[in-house]
């Protein structure tokens, strides 16, 4: 039986606490879909496809990790790929709160999907991708913080401007 998970998120832009939880959760399950949200209530700064593309260029090291973008439901996304698990990343208790209402509807939708939460290594713990964007605006260094490739696209997104 293969272990199927599902990593879902906006990444706009992805950052190394992303890559993080999506490298550890590769080791975990045998296949790993990274599921971009097309938020329709959300203006982001990266196209969906845009994102789409980064994380596949910061991924491509991991041969299980295949990324798609969605829109609707999560628990029908992963009824559509096969995953019996959602891996969330957190980054402090605040994060909860929102992330328990979540699971619990998700739960209620589709009692067969459990969700699993990973604690993000402490170095990228304050690291959000509003933050990043919001520094990258201001010219602020952010290659600590995210991956060369996505520092290069934030430039480009704020010079272009």
């Amino acid at each position: 039986m293969t272990r199927v998970a599902v990593c879902p998120g906006s990444f706009d832009p992805i950052t190394y606490g992303h890559l993080d939880i999506i490298e550890r959760t590769s080791k975990v399950f045998d296949k790993v879909y990274i599921s971009v949200l097309k938020n329709s209530s959300k203006k982001g700064l990266f196209m969906p496809q845009e994102r789409v593309d980064m994380i596949e260029k910061v991924t491509s090291h991991l041969d299980n990790v295949e990324v798609k973008q969605f829109d609707g439901l999560l628990v029908d996304f992963c009824n559509e790929v096969g995953a019996k698990a959602i891996v969330r990343g957190l980054r402090a208790v605040s994060d909860f709160e929102y992330e328990m209402q979540l699971t619990s509807m998700n739960r209620k939708l589709d009692s067969d999907i459990e969700t699993i939460y990973m604690m993000t290594n402490n170095n990228y713990s304050f690291i959000s991708s509003s933050i990043v964007k919001e520094v990258a605006k201001y010219g602020g260094k952010i290659e600590d913080v995210v991956p060369p490739h996505v520092a290069a696209l934030l430039q480009e997104k704020f010079i272009n401007r």
